[in-house]
């Protein structure tokens, strides 16, 4: 299950990742909570903090990627993990001092933003630098697991600690807690590193990227899936602070616990990506199927009646949401050609986290108009609906097929039928 772990430059990259994904989440749910305290519980403000922080994701991540095809990766993801824990500390700073204001949390939101637009399609790219092509889709598992495993410890400190010493304690552990990041990067051995083709600099490379996914319909695909099950599906996280505290009238350990329930079927879901990938490359029924359920699913949380059931519904919501991302990334690291893979991997976090800025505000506003249950319903059922589209549209260009069960597998097996499809 867990054979990338063997390369040892590889467990000081996923050490690393652990360590800071706990810090991330501490900030995350400890950001969330101080926006709702400095607006009177304004969900509109959250959605918009939520959309400053994925906004340069729109402006930065195809750039970025060109960068990660041009530069040394893992020594930019060492100066980007000094800008992200710079922010923590700045924001920090201000909390525990009192000074802060919310326009004080929308600027650092874009700025944190802006380093984690380029450091995200670095990182997701080194993966294969790491491990080589063999082992992407295993280490890929693995990076889910830890940082959902973070996604359970993380909330569930930070609900607490709110109480106990308030958000801002929470900002400046994340700053300490980034730097395991950078300590396993600068410990790696750079000599056994599996570097892609460096691109040298010239003009036109973006357009060069983005024509190399237009002609690809099984990448171009799952990019357009992505993109509906992220801006649509996937934003209720902006919502269940909102959730806990309007529907369920619960304090910070509520949305904690609301965010350990999902954390804990994510943790389930990757840990079942990490025994498949033993297994070879990801399915395509695999990916349609999990973005399906995930949609069905949301919807059936929507309409949960009381906090108990609505916590325990987040569970399998979690882990179809973690077998599709888990899926999807597998499939496009491994189609994708090695001097393309920075840019790709660009593009694919524009449309995995680019709608945000979209997807945010607007369940934001679905919340205050409709009520905190709205944005499951809707976006649950969007997810759905894309999956069945994108499904339907591989199956006419012959980009998946139909399971053959049955009597069809009787029929196959008489003569004239040596060829069955698999």
């Amino acid at each position: 299950m867990f054979s990338s772990l063997r390369v040892r430059n590889y467990r000081l990259f996923a050490a690393g990742q652990v360590v800071s994904n706990v810090g991330t989440w501490m900030q995350r749910i400890a950001q969330d909570w101080l926006v709702l305290v400095l607006t009177g519980n304004n969900p509109v403000a959250l959605g918009i903090a939520a959309a400053l922080q994925f906004l340069p994701t729109l402006l930065f991540s195809l750039w970025a990627g060109v960068l990660a095809d041009r530069l040394d990766k893992r020594k930019l993801l060492i100066w980007v993990q000094v800008g992200l824990a710079a922010c923590a500390l700045v924001l920090g700073a201000l909390d525990v001092t009192g000074v802060v204001q919310v326009w004080h949390v929308y600027v650092l939101c874009f700025v944190l933003g802006a380093f984690s637009a380029v450091e995200v399609p670095v990182r997701q790219s080194f993966v294969a630098e790491i491990v080589g092509r063999s082992q992407v889709t295993n280490a890929v598992a693995i990076n889910s697991t830890s940082f959902n495993l973070a996604r359970i410890v993380g909330p569930a400190i930070a609900g607490v600690m709110i109480i106990l010493i308030g958000t801002g304690w929470l900002f400046l552990a994340n700053a300490v807690l980034t730097f395991a990041v950078i300590i396993g990067l600068l410990r790696m051995d750079p000599a056994k590193l599996i570097r892609s083709p460096k691109v040298p600099r010239a003009k036109g490379q973006l357009r060069e990227g983005l024509r190399y996914v237009r002609g690809r319909a099984d990448i171009l695909t799952v990019m357009v899936l992505v993109f509906f099950v992220s801006t649509f599906g996937m934003t209720f996280f902006v919502t269940l602070a909102v959730v806990a505290a309007t529907v369920f009238n619960r304090d910070a350990d509520g949305y904690g616990l609301l965010s350990t329930a999902l954390a804990v079927g994510t943790l389930a879901g990757s840990i079942l990506a990490v025994r498949r990938s033993s297994r070879g490359r990801p399915r395509t029924r695999m990916l349609l199927g999990a973005a399906f359920a995930f949609g069905v699913l949301e919807v059936v949380v929507g309409l949960m009646p009381n906090f108990t059931t609505f916590a325990l519904a987040l569970i399998p919501v979690g882990l179809c949401l973690m077998t599709f991302m888990t899926t999807a990334n597998s499939t496009v690291q491994l189609a994708v050609a090695p001097e393309m893979r920075g840019r790709v991997m660009g593009l694919y976090m524009l449309v995995f986290v680019g709608g945000n800025p979209i997807g945010a505000p607007m369940v934001g506003w679905m919340a205050d108009q409709w009520g905190a249950r709205s944005p499951f319903l809707i976006g649950g059922a969007i997810a759905a609906l894309t999956a069945i589209t994108c499904g339907l549209f591989l199956l006419t260009r012959g980009g998946v097929q139909r399971p053959v069960t049955g009597w069809g597998r009787l029929l196959l097996r008489r003569p004239g039928f040596e060829n069955p499809v698999k």
